[in-house]
């Protein structure tokens, strides 16, 4: 079956679509003082540790891994995230704005925006696009040794997790891996080299 090429206006509405889901994902998690892993999670880190808002932490954090991404997947790839990546940092500076949340359960927050990052993600990825940091390397790993993104993510993810028990509470800390493996779980089971054709 010969693959399908994304039009320009197919790659504008994921990377829209995919950043506002992740956007909601990262106000839940912040909204229960969860963490996240990857360049996300060091922003919240970072977000915590100085009270800098996490979508400005995020866009600088950012910005050393434009030199992989366009040595190692390309300009169009390096393109769209940095794309992706400003979009985020807009909609996350821009969401207290347009929701306020005044209560949430931590376990929902981690179940519900694991899988909001990880279908926004998905839709990124889908459109060879990515969130910047850790993101660009696990693309770059599935896409050479056909590892898949979801299981190397939750890897690195379960490191910077360990690495924020001096930030945040255990039980936040307990409740934040469980949000990691819904994100992951869901990028491994939907994103596999060879089943989606398009590009």
């Amino acid at each position: 079956m010969k693959s399908s090429r994304h039009t320009p206006l197919e790659d504008a509405q994921a990377l829209l679509i995919g950043t506002l889901l992740t956007s909601l994902g990262i106000t839940l998690f912040g909204k229960a003082s969860l963490i996240t892993g990857g360049t996300a999670g060091l922003s919240f880190l970072l977000h915590y540790a100085t009270g800098v808002t996490f979508g400005k932490l995020f866009f600088l954090i950012n910005l050393p891994f434009y030199w992989l991404a366009f040595k190692k997947l390309g300009g169009a790839f390096v393109v769209k995230t940095f794309a992706a990546v400003g979009l985020l940092s807009f909609f996350t500076e821009f969401m207290p704005l347009v929701l306020d949340i005044g209560r949430i359960n931590p376990f929902y927050a981690g179940i519900a925006g694991g899988a909001l990052l990880g279908v926004g993600l998905l839709i990124l990825f889908r459109h060879q696009a990515s969130l910047g940091g850790l993101n660009i390397l696990v693309v770059f790993l599935q896409d050479r040794f056909g590892w898949r993104a979801g299981l190397v993510q939750l890897i690195f993810d379960a490191l910077i997790l360990a690495g924020s028990t001096s930030m945040i509470s255990l039980t936040s800390v307990g409740i934040s891996l469980i949000g990691a493996a819904v994100l992951n779980l869901t990028l491994a089971i939907n994103h596999r080299p060879g089943r989606y054709m398009a590009i």
